[in-house]
This record gives structure tokens, C-alpha cells and sequence, in this order.
């Protein structure tokens, strides 16, 4: 029996690497401009993730009612954790930006 070849996994990941190669040489290539804009992309994650988190909690209490203490507990604490994990993210964005700006400044 024919072994086949592991690189054959790899084919259908290679149009997401193709579409995705363009941008990254283009932050690359703007260089702390292209740094300030992958901050930004990383603020907009966050509000994302935060957003949907807070969507998930009011669909589930529209679709759902208000549920009993350990339940709403237990959502509350999802929605926490997913808040907290927007707020780290875009405070990442932000220290991205004041890193792009600073080297703005004083290298460009």
C-alpha cells in the first residue's frame, strides 16, 4: 500500500496563504504606519469580542428569560471573561499604536 504525502494536507490552506500574504507585506512595507494600523485592527478585534459577547448574554436572556442565580452566574462569568479579553486586546491595539507613534517620532 502507497503512503501518501503529508504536503497534500497543506494544499487547501494555500489560497488562505495567498490571500493573506498581500496584506501583511503591505504592513510590512508601511512600516510604523503599517504598525499603527495592525493597532487599530487590534482595537477593532477587541470592541468585536466584547460586542459579541454582550450579544450572546441579551439573546439568551430574550430567547431564554431570566434565568435562575447559578445559571445567570454562570453567564455572567462568560460574559466577564469575554469582556476582559476584549479589554486586554485593545489595550494591546492601544500600546501598539503609542509604540508606532513613538517610533515615528523619533526614528522616522
Amino acid at each position: 500500500m502507497r503512503r501518501q504525502s503529508e504536503s497534500l494536507l497543506l494544499l487547501p490552506l494555500l489560497p488562505i496563504f495567498l490571500v493573506g500574504m498581500f496584506p501583511m507585506m503591505l504592513i510590512g512595507l508601511l512600516g510604523f504606519a503599517g504598525l499603527a494600523l495592525f493597532g487599530v485592527l487590534l482595537i477593532c478585534v477587541g470592541l468585536a469580542c466584547g460586542n459579541e459577547a454582550h450579544d450572546a448574554f441579551n439573546h439568551d436572556v430574550i430567547a431564554h428569560g431570566y434565568p435562575r442565580g447559578s445559571e445567570r452566574a454562570a453567564r455572567a462569568s462568560v460574559v466577564h471573561a469575554a469582556t476582559r479579553l476584549a479589554l486586554r486586546l485593545e489595550a494591546a491595539g492601544l500600546a501598539v499604536i503609542f509604540v508606532a507613534i513613538l517610533g515615528f517620532i523619533y526614528v522616522g
